[in-house]
């Protein structure tokens, strides 16, 4: 690693602690100057696909995924990194199943019982825009089958 006041390349560990599964902290100092600095090393998971609806393939992006979920979530009451915890439980729970690639349908699908989960206001927002409702009934229809569940007391996915 490179020390980032001189540009030597001997530097020591002086520190290591394990931030999560997938990434360590590392404190090192520079054996040149005495310099002392942070890196963050994470595990580089493989590429994962999503196959569009034309075909196409575009790589996983995490934050496209929180960010539709932060539009769906605005003013709902629910903790400020909800988004970002959707959004990595939906990541990892694709990369456990090992595929290379995944269909965006599915990557939908998985947002949507997210959310249906979370809010049943944020899943309807989501909702409207992914299933692009055509009109009104389709909207009350599926807010008619949200109302039913909650009163049949059915758990939701």
């Amino acid at each position: 690693m490179r020390c980032p006041r001189c540009g030597e390349r001997e530097t020591r560990v002086v520190d290591s602690r394990d931030l999560d599964e997938a990434s360590i902290r590392r404190r090192r100092e520079c054996e040149t100057c005495g310099a002392r600095f942070t890196t963050y090393e994470r595990i580089e998971a493989p590429r994962l696909l999503v196959v569009k609806r034309d075909g196409s393939r575009q790589e996983f992006d995490r934050e496209k995924l929180v960010k539709g979920f932060a539009k769906a979530l605005t003013r709902r009451p629910l903790p400020e990194d909800a988004a970002e915890q959707a959004a990595d439980q939906i990541e990892a729970q694709l990369r456990a199943g090992g595929a290379t690639e995944v269909d965006s349908s599915e990557v939908g699908k998985m947002a949507m019982d997210k959310l249906r989960a979370l809010d049943q206001i944020a899943y309807i927002r989501f909702a409207s825009v992914y299933q692009s409702f055509e009109d009104i009934e389709t909207l009350k229809r599926e807010v008619d089958n949200l109302y039913a569940e909650r009163e049949s007391g059915a758990t939701v996915k």
